[in-house]
């Protein structure tokens, strides 16, 4: 899911709201609450880019064997909002973004091109996560007939003193789309588990223009497609540290090198009016790489 998709269940729980910029947020009340979580997810201007992001190490966990370093990583967001009116339901916004993870090589940090498989002898060709878009549709503040919903009344986060933080852990179990029609009998099923801690200063929260934001970011999984596991026993756990950013410059040298060589529309968000389907990594893997029937010959 990596961080945007947090930052979607977010605004699916319904913090949204317009945002003025100097205008001083008050945490302890509806509007502060959905200002507030505008100013995390996206920016407090309608169509003004920000970005996220994070960096981190991928590790392998097995029965009975020692966890290994297998690569780090590296991701980004560009996102951006546009406000909706509602009417009785209230304004809210629509996010728009499209997101980046390399798998990096843990000495140069550069993305890798081909990864040497531990526990198969393979040498593989590594699948980079270009997920574009994942986008959120509005989440109005309140109900059809214009009452306030009660778990908008005030920051859900904690707040001591000049620090504020959010803790979110998101189970994912759901039909895996690399897999067949008998998931159930089988198996196969999409299994997945992210756990998140937002942490920022609440000045910069309440009263500045821009929320200064730190991530960090817990993803365990089964193995990623590309890895060529053959469903062996274990799986996949990713720790990345972040922060929100306010413009592209702010980006590593190694993900600014890639999106300008290799997908340059990541410099900005999707238009706030994108309609399209909403893509993750094995949806993505799906479309880059074709499947054919396994054969016990290319073991």
């Amino acid at each position: 899911m990596k961080i945007t998709k947090l930052l979607n269940v977010l605004l699916l729980s319904g913090f949204a709201s317009t945002v003025f910029a100097g205008t001083t947020i008050d945490l302890n009340t509806p509007e502060g609450n959905t200002a507030a979580m505008r100013k995390i997810v996206c920016d407090i201007e309608d169509n003004k880019v920000s970005y996220y992001a994070w960096h981190g190490t991928a590790y392998s966990r097995r029965m009975g064997e020692k966890d290994r370093v297998l690569f780090n990583v590296e991701g980004m967001s560009a996102r951006q909002c546009g406000t909706i009116d509602g009417g009785k339901q209230g304004k809210t916004y629509k996010l728009v973004t499209r997101e980046i993870l390399l798998y990096t090589d843990p000495k140069t940090g550069e993305p890798l091109d081909k990864w040497l498989n531990p526990f198969t002898g393979e040498e593989v060709n590594v699948i980079h996560v270009t997920n574009d878009p994942v986008n959120q549709p509005p989440s109005f503040p309140n109900d059809k007939d214009g009452n306030a919903l009660p778990w908008k009344n005030k920051f859900a986060g904690e707040v001591r003193d000049n620090i504020w933080w959010l803790k979110f852990d998101v189970p994912l179990f759901y039909h895996n789309v690399l897999g067949g029609g008998y998931q159930k009998q089988v198996g196969g099923v999409y299994h997945a588990t992210e756990m998140f801690d937002f942490v920022g200063d609440t000045q910069s929260l309440t009263s500045a223009d821009f929320a200064s934001v730190h991530v960090d970011w817990v993803r365990i999984s089964d193995w990623l497609p590309w890895m060529m596991m053959t469903g062996r026993e274990g799986a996949i756990y990713i720790h990345a540290a972040g922060e929100k950013l306010a413009t592209f410059d702010e980006l590593s040298p190694i993900m600014k090198t890639f999106i300008n060589e290799n997908a340059p529309e990541y410099k900005n968000a999707p238009p706030v009016n994108d309609n399209r389907a909403n893509e993750t990594s094995w949806s993505t893997y799906k479309d880059d790489v074709k499947g054919k029937r396994f054969s016990s010959k290319h073991h």
